[in-house]
């Protein structure tokens, strides 16, 4: 099975479902409705269980496309997906219960159905959450997220028993190698219907691959890979993370530079240095000064330019990934994220000297940069 394109699939039986809930779960419950959830670019569908003579009101179902293709990431991966017994989001979740991270709770795995029985966080994602709210708002809950992600970066790090597949996989040269060229492949010769010609092709790629060394050469943390706000809940105080099931190791900076360089909401320059040092001083907080030399947090500009540089490379392959989920799964809704994606990208490289030699040989091949 082709897992790029998602097969269509009918909605789960509800007498099934009925039949669980009033059987399988924990605790007593009525199955009232059952409806489908707006989804997105993945091969997995959502759907709410709303529940009466419960002690919840709704749970979540997520309905998978193919069980067997839910264990290999959707994303590209560098080693540890070889082998695998269960599903990757089963197996990050156990890793990040135990840390006090508000993630959803597993209620019921019905593997046979391919269904999983989710904690419901509601429907407020933190991008629509600062979409209509106040600055002061807005502040207050990137502050909290930032927190959520240095209590997973200070706690999750470290190895479980058994072991959690992140720990078995990194971002290396091939795979950000992959990233940057996903970005070529689709953000410019899909896109544009062009080719890249090869003086233009050999300089762009001699430097991505130094960004690549550079950003593999910092110590590496338990990374989300998706930390963004469309993968945060906001549910009253609490703010759930979702989709980490392609978690894996990487630089410090990936998961903030997702957050704070997210290319579904734009935060002020002043925000965003705010949320920069908050997540210093927390990390800093938590880790002893040899690891804070290290991870350059006691260098707030080396820091910086680490983090910029990581949001280049992040950025330009969701670029290229807007593209790929709108030509191969026929989803453009994408699509109206790459102009302020590209953006972010431009502004960090005519921010540093050194990569203007970069941003000579691709901006011929971006509209928005021309």
């Amino acid at each position: 099975m082709n897992r790029d394109v998602a097969p269509v699939l009918s909605p789960p039986d509800f007498p099934h479902l009925a039949d669980t809930v009033h059987t399988r779960l924990s605790f007593s419950a009525k199955l009232v409705s059952c409806h489908a959830l707006a989804g997105d670019a993945s091969n997995r569908r959502y759907f709410r269980l709303s529940l009466e003579d419960s002690e919840v009101e709704s749970l979540i179902v997520m309905q998978l496309a193919d069980v067997e293709g839910f264990k290999a990431s959707e994303e590209a991966v560098s080693g540890g997906d070889g082998d695998l017994t269960e599903l990757p989001f089963l197996n990050v979740l156990r890793h990040l219960q135990p840390l006090d991270l508000a993630v959803p709770t597993l209620h019921y795995h019905d593997k046979q159905a391919g269904l999983l029985y989710l904690e419901d966080f509601g429907d407020l994602t933190l991008a629509e959450a600062c979409a209509c709210t106040d600055q002061k708002t807005i502040e207050r809950l990137y502050a909290q997220a930032v927190d959520t992600l240095v209590q997973i970066h200070l706690h999750a790090t470290s190895p479980s028993t058994p072991s959690c597949i992140a720990h078995g996989r990194s971002f290396d040269v091939p795979l950000l190698m992959w990233e940057f060229e996903h970005f070529l492949e689709y953000g410019v010769v899909a896109r544009q219907g062009r080719t890249i010609n090869a003086e233009d092709y050999v300089a762009v790629r001699g430097a991505f691959h130094s960004i690549a060394e550079f950003m593999v050469a910092q110590p590496q943390v338990f990374t989300h890979r998706d930390y963004h706000s469309r993968n945060l809940m906001v549910d009253g105080e609490r703010l759930g993370v979702i989709d980490f099931q392609d978690a894996l190791l990487g630089p410090v900076t990936y998961d903030l530079a997702s957050l704070l360089r997210d290319s579904y909401i734009a935060l002020d320059d002043s925000v965003l240095d705010q949320m920069i040092d908050r997540y210093i001083g927390g990390m800093s907080e938590g880790l002893e000064s040899r690891r804070q030399q290290s991870m350059l947090l006691s260098d707030p500009v080396a820091f910086r330019r680490l983090f910029d540089l990581t949001s280049m490379q992040r950025n330009l392959k969701a670029a290229g990934r807007f593209v790929y989920i709108d030509r191969v799964k026929q989803n453009p809704k994408f699509l109206v994220d790459i102009p302020r994606t590209l953006g972010y990208v431009r502004k960090n490289l005519e921010a540093y000297p050194e990569l203007k030699p970069l941003f000579t040989h691709l901006s011929p091949y971006v509209p928005e940069w021309q």
